[in-house]
């Protein structure tokens, strides 16, 4: 049983945003890895997908946990934003925004473009509803042809171009999210805290571009239908 003071002080939700947010960002990281399967061909990529349709007994549970996340996370930021819109003199205000990076400034934006992009990706690729002439293509063994609907859909160059701006989007939150997790949790001194932070925007940026090369390398041909 969470302590109610956790959805109360300033404090609290800041560690719940911090909590909720090293979920998804171990999610976004697992799901990374998944998805580069894809460069090692239909095959192996077509197993991956099978693989974990085959264990609903834990896919189920992690979809739970990370839809809660998501939601405990969104309903977190919103209160923060208001408390700190409120709390706060505008002289203050201004002068914090003068020190401030863009990635912690708009992590609210950014965050809202990450749900939008999750929303049509859900649609896209795990429900089908957008190309679903796509999402019951089956391979040469019978299996759900996972690679093809990822190649289709990112031989649309609309959808390749919203992909891509999104996933700068997630390496612009993650950035910041990262770099200030050990802080807002009270973990360690300045001088690890600082180099904590120079790991997370680089780790963040690396996830953003591992997530972007799948588009470009289907836009450049590199990833083919087989």
């Amino acid at each position: 049983m969470l302590p109610s003071t956790i959805f109360t002080s300033s404090i609290g939700r800041k560690i719940l945003m911090a909590v909720t947010g090293l979920i998804l960002a171990g999610f976004v990281i697992a799901h990374l890895l998944g998805n580069l399967q894809i460069f090692l061909g239909q095959d192996q990529f077509n197993d991956y997908a099978k693989f974990l349709h085959s264990i609903p007994e834990l896919l189920w549970p992690a979809r739970l946990v990370l839809l809660a996340s998501v939601l405990i996370h969104i309903g977190v930021a919103f209160s923060l934003k208001k408390t700190n819109s409120t709390a706060r003199p505008q002289s203050y205000q201004v002068e914090k925004t003068q020190a401030a990076s863009a990635a912690s400034l708009y992590m609210l934006e950014s965050g809202l473009v990450i749900l939008f992009f999750i929303l049509v990706h859900l649609l896209h690729f795990t429900f089908g509803l957008l190309e679903p002439q796509f999402a019951e293509l089956a391979d040469h063994a019978g299996r759900r042809d996972v690679y093809s609907m990822v190649i289709h859909g990112f031989q649309n160059p609309t959808y390749s171009v919203l992909y891509i701006c999104c996933m700068l989007a997630v390496g612009m939150h993650l950035s910041h999210a990262l770099g200030s997790l050990f802080a807002t949790l009270g973990i360690g001194r300045a001088d690890f805290r600082e180099k904590a932070r120079e790991l997370g925007r680089v780790a963040a940026f690396g996830v953003a571009l591992g997530y972007i090369s799948i588009p470009v390398s289907v836009l450049f041909g590199l990833l083919r239908l087989p």
